[in-house]
């Protein structure tokens, strides 16, 4: 067999990153995605990519030059405060230590989502096709079916329908944590001040359990995510939290009468200036070392395989890094016979599920430190630092470089006493 036909479930980064790489490797392949058509609103928050995972599958997919019009080495600045807005941690723009680390340059989540999918020829996405079940090698969409793929890859989110037709039983589990996600339209003249804070960069703020991530995005209105610890999945129903959820002018004063009612006023502000959408939603992870038993002519990538809550930054950054190594594994074994072909596939689930559990305990970490630890971000910051420093060097090293980063916080506590 000379030739493989690929099925992507899903054009969001991963799927499209994925396609293009099959595409440019020679391999048939064609994307189903549930969209109606190709819509690149803004969709949340802004991403930074990383110089080994997310910014090395661009350039691996020929789209560097293309980044390079929408990349913000600028809003690599970012400051970690408390709710009185103490900054306990500043990276600036740029800082030439952290570039010598790893760059981290930020793109709004529907511009890579465009990029990505405008690099594809026209056709191979078809727009329309939402998955209702998989039958074998058949896709059962709402008002068709296509067979005949050889591989089919969920690239298709949290609630994968692919994942389902590999394991039912694999469903995400509700973090504990509900978040409301804001903006501010035209900041430079509806909250100037916010606007400065921000420094064209990131902003987060944490105190006991409660959350405010504000972040300038590529259009120069700011996105704000406002999230807090919460028991019920779904928190955001009137009759659970008694205000609508989705109604700016009865969330904003809900949160600030309530889990903002402390909090400095400029960061309040950043609320208080909320002008644009309103949508509330619950944070969902999969388990912390993810497995599952491989089913021949399905697989699974990005969010499908593991998804995580965002307190990393690593979610498309492990995405992009799932497509380029999977599009090597398709490219290489698809002049294979079906045994062979097959045995790549089962590599790359074991080779990702290895190097992504240790992102996810990460992710999970980070997550337990910023939420459920008394007294954050204060008494975490020697932790959360040390978790970043330990997850990117050599374990030999990790010791060292935990050791290091406790003494710089310890003495930085002493000299603030003195």
């Amino acid at each position: 067999m000379t030739s493989r036909k690929i099925a992507i479930i899903g054009a969001g980064p991963s799927g499209c990153a994925l396609a293009r790489l099959l595409h440019l490797g020679g391999t048939d392949v064609t994307v189903f995605e549930g969209e109606s058509s190709p819509n690149f609103r803004s969709q949340g928050g802004t991403l930074d990519l990383h110089t080994l995972t997310g910014l090395a599958c661009l350039k691996e997919a020929g789209l560097w030059d293309e980044f390079l019009k929408y990349a913000r080495y600028d809003g690599q600045y970012l400051a970690i405060v408390d709710k009185d807005l103490k900054h306990l941690l500043v990276r600036e723009a740029d800082s030439k230590v952290a570039a010598s680390v790893e760059e981290r340059p930020e793109i709004d989540r529907s511009q890579l989502r465009e990029i990505l999918s405008n690099s594809l020829p026209e056709g191979m996405i078809k727009w329309g096709h939402h998955l209702k079940s998989i039958e074998g090698r058949k896709l059962v969409f709402e008002h068709t079916t296509v067979d005949g793929f050889d591989l089919i890859v969920g690239a298709d989110g949290a609630w994968s329908k692919v994942r389902k037709e590999i394991d039912p039983a694999l469903v995400p589990e509700f973090a504990g944590i509900g978040m409301h996600d804001l903006e501010i339209l035209e900041p430079e003249k509806n909250a100037p001040e916010v606007l400065k804070l921000i420094n064209r960069g990131s902003v987060f703020a944490s105190w006991e359990g409660v959350r405010m991530s504000i972040q300038q995005m590529g259009d120069g209105s700011i996105s704000i995510y406002a999230t807090n610890l919460n028991k019920d999945p779904e928190w955001m129903k009137p009759e659970r939290c008694s205000y609508n959820a989705y109604d700016l002018k009865e969330t904003i004063p809900a949160l600030l009468d309530t889990v903002y009612a402390d909090w400095d006023p400029l960061l309040r502000q950043a609320l208080e200036k909320a002008n644009g959408r309103c949508n509330p939603r619950s944070m969902y992870m999969l388990p912390v070392g993810t497995t599952w038993t491989h089913k021949q002519g399905l697989t699974l990538i990005g969010d499908a395989a593991h998804l995580m809550t965002p307190y990393a930054g690593e979610g498309v950054n492990q995405a992009l890094d799932d497509a380029m190594i999977l599009a090597k594994a398709i490219n290489g074994a698809a002049s294979k016979d079906d045994e062979e072909f097959d045995k790549a596939i089962v590599a790359f689930e074991k080779a990702m599920q290895k190097r992504v559990t240790k992102v996810q305990e990460l992710t999970y970490g980070l997550m337990q430190d910023w939420f459920f630890t008394p007294g954050a971000p204060q008494t975490v910051m020697a932790k959360t630092m040390s978790r970043h420093v330990r997850h990117r060097v050599p374990w030999v090293l990790g010791p060292l470089a935990t050791a290091g980063v406790y003494s710089y916080y310890f003495w930085k506590g002493i000299m603030a006493r003195t």
